[in-house]
């Protein structure tokens, strides 16, 4: 072979590295195409929250005709199930099985409930839009079935995803570990803006008999992708069988963890962190609109930029990360973008109520939730010992979506109290989107107060470790 042919196949060979993100988080025991399998798990996780909080949101209030205070109940019903992902993820650690699994019983366990709940979740909606219109059964009959099929819908993306991040950490070594949480979170976006599209496509025109079918199909693609992510992707041991009976029980499993160094102002911080960069969720769009006078179609693109920016988050933060980088600080760093972010978006008004402003500022907050979230996610696998990687992530997951969850309702009532009782003279500004916005602001400097503790212990013990010959 000439020297222009073998350098010609040598560039070929590094294109993928090179250009594909998160394609070098592969390793001989995990290559890339077993790594893309078992992030498929995600996409069907990307795929039931667009559909919750996106798709159903606007469909029950507009073609559905369901109160919206209603709808807002109903969709923060699988919140209810975050905290147990603590459980969860213990349960996964100590699971008893014949076959030798711990992980893929626990997965295939959430796959039928979110398949339960997303196969009924189109005749309880239909029968909850009735419910007024009709004399045949009472109205709360509507609401609990379509309370029970969230809620089951919930309980289902809550297991999947963390026993599946926890399968993740297993099979991943440690120097690949923030490559794989890169890859992990890349790929729920994907689903979550690819399932956005389609979604949209498939129901214009809207049809109860086409919602039925496209809810129902989510549910059988949810099947399909875990099926296809899990299929001999763990391991058998027979000896797990044995060696699990002498496993503690939740509560002192809990109390060893919690009893770690540093644990609890871990997890505080992860949970200011985590509400500090969502209590923005719902009033982005309708700050764009009411204020900037933003038109329907720019403030869509909104949440495409906020993606955006999320995925150049996670993307820098997986490359150096595994590097070596502190995962505590790159949170830290995190935090510190999301303070101009939000400055930038709070002078988007008062500044010629500036569309440019507005959007950078936005691309910077998911920039930074991508640095903090991969930063913290990553600080919780690597300090977690091997015996409770699944608790560490179910611990990091009931935090993280519990705080999201309240903060998307706190800056709802937040602006609307504000909104009340401000002067007339400031409706221009939007005063109450922006007192939350500055409330944000303030929950990510207490976020940077309780990483500092960390930060130092992170950083003594990497002193103590170059000094040690």
């Amino acid at each position: 072979m000439n020297r222009a042919s073998l350098k010609l196949m040598r560039g070929w060979a590094n294109l993928g590295p090179r250009f594909l993100p998160f394609a070098d988080a592969a390793t001989p025991d995990l290559p890339l195409s077993k790594l893309l399998r078992l992030s498929l798990f995600q996409v069907s996780v990307g795929m039931a929250l667009t559909l919750l909080i996106g798709t159903l949101n606007r469909v029950m209030i507009v073609e559905l005709h369901v109160p919206v205070s209603l709808v807002a109940i109903m969709i923060s019903l699988p919140l209810i199930a975050a905290p147990f992902r603590t459980l969860i993820g213990f349960r996964s650690d100590t699971h008893r099985s014949a076959l030798g699994w711990r992980r893929v019983p626990f997965i295939f366990r959430g796959t039928m409930v979110q398949f339960g709940g997303l196969a009924t979740m189109p005749f309880a909606l239909l029968v909850l839009a009735r419910a007024g219109d009709s004399v045949n059964y009472p109205e709360f009959v509507g609401q609990v079935s379509a309370a029970v099929a969230f809620l089951l819908v919930g309980a289902g993306v809550h297991t999947v995803q963390t026993v599946g991040l926890a399968l993740a950490t297993d099979l991943a070594p440690t120097e690949s570990q923030p490559k794989v949480v890169g890859l992990m979170y890349v790929m729920l976006l994907f689903g979550m803006i690819a399932s956005a599209l389609l979604f949209g496509w498939l129901l214009t025109p809207f049809t109860p008999g086409r919602l039925v079918q496209v809810i129902q199909g989510a549910a059988v693609v949810t099947i399909v992708l875990n099926g296809i992510a899990m299929w001999k992707m763990e391991s058998r041991n027979t000896a797990r069988e044995a060696a699990s009976r002498i496993a503690p029980n939740f509560r002192a499993a809990w109390a060893a963890f919690i009893d770690g160094e540093h644990a609890t102002r871990r997890l505080i911080a992860i949970g200011l962190g985590t509400m500090a960069f969502s209590m923005e969720d719902v009033l982005l769009e309708p700050y764009g609109g009411q204020i900037l006078h933003l038109s329907v179609g720019d403030t869509t693109k909104l949440t495409a930029t906020l993606a955006i920016g999320g995925l150049f988050g996670f993307g820098l933060a997986s490359r150096v990360l595994s590097r070596g980088f502190d995962p505590l600080r790159m949170a830290a760093y995190g935090a510190l973008v999301g303070i101009p972010a939000f400055a930038a978006v709070i002078m988007a008004a008062p500044l010629g109520k500036s569309a440019l402003l507005f959007g950078l500022g936005t691309a910077c907050i998911g920039f930074g939730a991508g640095l903090f979230g991969h930063g913290t996610l990553t600080a919780t696998m690597q300090s977690a010992p091997a015996s409770q990687t699944g608790l560490a992530l179910g611990a990091w997951g009931a935090v993280q979506a519990s705080a999201a969850g309240l903060a998307v309702a706190l800056g709802g009532v937040i602006r609307d109290v504000v909104h009340a009782f401000a002067p007339e003279a400031y409706d221009h500004l939007g005063i109450g989107y922006q007192f939350v916005y500055t409330l944000e602001i303030v929950l990510l400097c207490i976020t940077l107060i309780a990483l500092i503790p960390l930060l130092r212990r992170s950083e003594g013990m990497s002193r103590a470790a170059s000094s040690t010959p």
